[in-house]
């Protein structure tokens, strides 16, 4: 008898213990809608319990109901679709504010400008809607040779018959390259016999040795960096139309779902307004920042102490360097010729490296003895095959470990042979597979021929071999948009409608992990970020419909309705 009544005592203890009531309340709950939370051991759950900016609980709607009272928040997604917020892990946040006032030369699909007639025609309508005076600066930013229908960059001259006394640059999508009328050359300094700067070319006549008005690389930086500085002076209050500018980028990533923001290669005055930004509470999201080694290595001891360190929404999570350049602008660094060499150069042109081994060796180790992380541009081959060199001469010293998770950026003329290279390291490449979307008919055509142009961004390889991957979308070389980073990576179509190398495409969960999950970690912040699970930030995003389950041709087609940072609503779709 005395054992049959413990054995209902038991009972009714462990089942209280079961139905216990939890003393903590939320702030709000969301339920009604399909929650993916990127967690394999329960990838889908019916609510989430959100308290002072973290997840409470994410379960069974009728467990999560003991979290609530009088004063919980009750969100009914009404069929919608929630998941963790998304996480740039490369753009560049400060380069789409200063920006802000460029005259918009996209093409499609993001902008209109589709010939060299219509980019003048931009310019010229621009200086008279707006009044330009005569000797005032014009910047327009995102030509596209790859889509424009000449193929081609614009020359010195025609911006010349745009304006012949308003110094005029435009700036090339890939912001590896842009080309200046003869007013903004003389505004700068560069003429005819100007040295190239290092890591940076001046276009010029091969008969005549003129320059054609384009910029490569570091020319092409530094006289934007140049220009910057003297366009700031002729503003009354610079730092307040900079402070302003930036919150209005902030906004951009915000209304596409990014709760965690990047900077990929901040420069000059850039890191003084991020700090600035910072100190002020004016950021909503979190911004992780990325300073070109190159130009502060000499502050490194002053940015140490900030590494992985928050502070009002404001971490430095390492720095960068950009080896090579761009492929859609021909000046990545490649080990066969472009399929078509740009115009100027010989048939034999494979782009060009921005660092020697030496100069890359010495600041990476530099950089890893104290324990910092590197996010390295690579495009072409040979600057990836570079980069590996480098890294193992590194790891083998015993001075790189895979834990600092340095990055690839971009990879794009991938070869077969980098993964099990990259796996070995231990290094995470993230991938611009927008590329695939975007510019994957030029590549094909003329960039780098079928074989190359099937294995950019090779997400699928990446998987196979076990590698952590990310995907980033570049902005402003594209909008902030890593939805139609995930389309890409998932149908690799191209604008033509060709299926650019069907064996890299991935499924649309692990397109989304590269934006959540995966990001947080190569970020080193999966403690706290990109999945929905208790004790994680409630950095959230709701989508109209469900990437997992929608027809992936139409994946292009979701909307963002909402963007919550740490439980509270940062964007919102009227």
């Amino acid at each position: 008898m005395k054992a049959l009544i413990y054995l209902i005592l038991s009972t009714l203890f462990i089942s209280s213990c079961q139905t216990r009531i939890p003393t903590e309340k939320a702030e709000t709950l969301y339920f009604g809608g399909t929650i993916l939370t990127m967690e394999d051991q329960a990838p889908q759950t019916e609510a989430v319990v959100i308290k002072n900016g973290k997840i409470l609980f994410a379960g069974k709607k009728s467990e999560a109901d003991h979290y609530t009272d009088s004063h919980t928040k009750m969100i009914d997604l009404k069929g919608n679709v929630l998941l963790p917020g998304f996480i740039d892990v490369h753009s560049h946040l400060t380069s789409r504010a200063g920006m802000m006032q460029a005259v918009d030369l996209f093409p499609e699909p993001y902008g209109t400008v589709n010939s060299i007639p219509e980019l003048q025609n931009t310019l010229k309508n621009f200086i008279k809607d707006h009044k330009i005076s005569n000797s005032q600066s014009v910047i327009g930013n995102g030509y596209d040779d790859a889509i424009m229908k000449e193929h081609r960059h614009p020359t010195k001259e025609e911006l010349d018959a745009v304006s012949k006394t308003n110094p005029i640059i435009v700036i090339h999508t890939s912001g590896h390259a842009s080309v200046a009328n003869t007013a903004m050359l003389q505004l700068l300094g560069i003429s005819d016999s100007s040295k190239d700067p290092d890591g940076g070319h001046y276009g010029r006549d091969k008969k005549t040795g003129k320059l054609t008005g384009k910029l490569e690389e570091n020319a092409s930086f530094l006289a934007l960096l140049a220009l910057t500085e003297k366009m700031n002076k002729e503003i009354a209050d610079p730092q307040t139309l900079a402070l302003k500018n930036l919150m209005k980028a902030q906004d951009e990533w915000l209304s596409y779902g990014q709760t965690t923001i990047c900077d990929g290669r901040t420069m000059g005055e850039s890191v003084h307004l991020l700090e600035k930004a910072a100190s002020e509470h004016l950021f909503k999201a979190d911004i992780v920042y990325f300073p070109d080694y190159e130009y502060f290595k000499k502050d490194l001891n002053t940015f140490k102490p900030k590494y992985m360190k928050y502070n009002n929404h404001l971490k430095l999570g390492g720095f960068k360097f950009s080896d090579d350049g761009s492929p859609q602008g021909k000046t990545a660094w490649l080990t066969q010729p472009y399929l078509v060499p740009p115009e100027g150069q010989s048939a034999d042109y494979k782009g060009f490296p921005i660092f020697t081994d030496e100069v890359l060796y010495d600041d990476l180790k530099t950089l890893f003895q104290n324990n910092i992380t590197a996010q390295l541009h690579v495009n072409g081959d040979a600057a990836i095959d570079q980069a590996l060199r480098v890294i193992k001469r590194l790891k083998d010293e015993k001075i790189y470990r895979p834990e600092l998770r340095a990055t690839l950026i971009h990879v794009q003329n991938s070869r077969p042979d980098h993964i099990q290279k990259i796996k070995d390291l231990g290094l995470i490449p993230s991938y611009f597979s927008t590329h695939a979307y975007l510019w994957g008919d030029w590549h094909y055509s003329s960039v780098f021929g079928p074989e190359r142009a099937s294995f950019i961004s090779p997400a699928h390889s990446a998987l196979q071999a076990g590698i952590i991957f990310t995907i980033h979308h570049d902005a402003p070389v594209t909008p902030p948009d890593l939805i139609t980073a995930v389309y890409a990576a998932v149908n690799r179509k191209t604008r033509s409608g060709m299926i650019l190398g069907p064996n890299e495409r991935i499924s649309p969960l692990e397109a989304l992990k590269a934006i959540t999950i995966n990001a947080a970690y190569q970020l080193q912040e999966e403690k706290t970020k990109g999945s929905i699970k208790a004790g994680k930030l409630a950095d959230l995003v709701i989508l109209d419909k469900n990437p997992l389950t929608i027809d992936p041709e139409q994946i292009r087609s979701i909307v963002v309705l909402e963007t919550i940072k740490e439980g509270v609503s940062v964007y919102k779709r009227k």
